[in-house]
């Protein structure tokens, strides 16, 4: 049993949990100064995992099913993608019932804390379970980051602040956003560089909605300067001039700009890798497979966005 949960975590793509982790952590921190509840913040934690788990177990099930009927895009994924339906390792049948274990878990969570939190859990948990559940269709037609933007912004922000704190406020609200814009920036990158793959399986994205690479490639910059404005604005506003740690990040964000660029022009570039580059999770298995120049932006992007939430805790917790 213990093997076979270990196997469906990592199908679930585990290693996009510090995403979650690191966002929650931020407006946990924040609870906690308000005199949050930890154990219902703790929980909550608990409750999103399972429900960004089975967005991604969901997101492979919808796919996989367009995957299996297009002998192009199939390939295109050959070496990551729903690996794990391919090689028979499990069945369609089998990644039903595990996203619905993972939602039921997360239902189960969030039921208690109705009970025990307030009524407006309820509202929340329902959102969250049709972003979960809709999310491959929000995808599919280019509204991905809106879905992402509104599931890492104000659902998780507003969420776990009410639940610890049985109270919603306008502050967290702008940082929600703030953190929110910046945490879209993984899923843009991803998007970003698949952008020649959507294009000939005829997907709908934001990135093939702006009509050329150079222009999706420009768009991440909206996403980042916003991010930027609304801490900025967040500072000021609260004088917890703190926040303004996260502006440290900027010449990472050009540093991943210009790898992206590169990675439009070159799909086989991989640039020389710095220690602020680190962690790149699975390196030299990711070195031997032959993903590297797409797996470092990726992951790199990743980290850009734990190090702003990391700041941005720092600034709470000191400011």
């Amino acid at each position: 049993m213990l093997k076979k949960f270990i196997f469906w975590l990592k199908c679930a793509r585990l290693y996009s949990a510090p995403i979650t982790i690191f966002s929650w952590a931020v407006i946990f921190i924040y609870s906690l100064k308000a005199g949050g509840n930890v154990f219902y913040g703790v929980l909550a934690l608990i409750g999103m995992l399972f429900v960004h788990l089975a967005t991604n177990l969901s997101d492979d099930y919808f796919d996989y099913k367009v995957l299996s009927k297009d002998e192009k895009f199939f390939a295109s994924a050959k070496n990551c993608k729903c690996a794990y339906l391919k090689n028979n390792q499990a069945t369609i049948t089998d990644l039903r019932n595990t996203i619905l274990v993972f939602l039921g878990i997360g239902g189960i969570i969030g039921a208690f804390l109705f009970f025990a939190a307030g009524k407006y859990v309820a509202l929340l948990a329902i959102i969250g379970a049709i972003i979960a559940v809709s999310y491959p269709k929000f995808s599919l037609n280019g509204l991905g980051e809106i879905a992402v933007i509104i599931a890492y912004g104000p659902l998780l922000f507003e969420g776990v602040y009410y639940v610890m704190t049985g109270k919603f406020s306008f502050e967290v609200l702008i940082l929600s956003f703030a953190c929110a814009l910046m945490t879209n920036t993984i899923l843009y990158a991803h998007m970003l560089m698949d952008f020649d793959q959507d294009e000939c399986s005829h997907k709908k994205t934001l990135c093939r909605s702006l009509k050329t690479k150079t222009n999706a490639l420009n768009f991440i910059l909206v996403f980042y300067i916003t991010s930027f404005l609304l801490i900025g604005y967040l500072s000021f506003r609260t004088h917890n001039y703190l926040y303004l740690l996260t502006f440290l990040t900027i010449p990472m964000i050009i540093d991943l700009y210009f790898h992206l660029k590169s990675y439009n022009n070159d799909k086989t570039h991989l640039p020389q890798i710095y220690p602020w580059h680190y962690p790149l999770d699975s390196w030299e298995k990711i070195l031997k497979s032959g993903d590297a120049p797409f797996y470092f932006r990726f992951l790199y992007s990743r980290n850009i966005m734990v190090l702003f939430m990391f700041l941005t805790c720092i600034a709470i917790i000191f400011g």
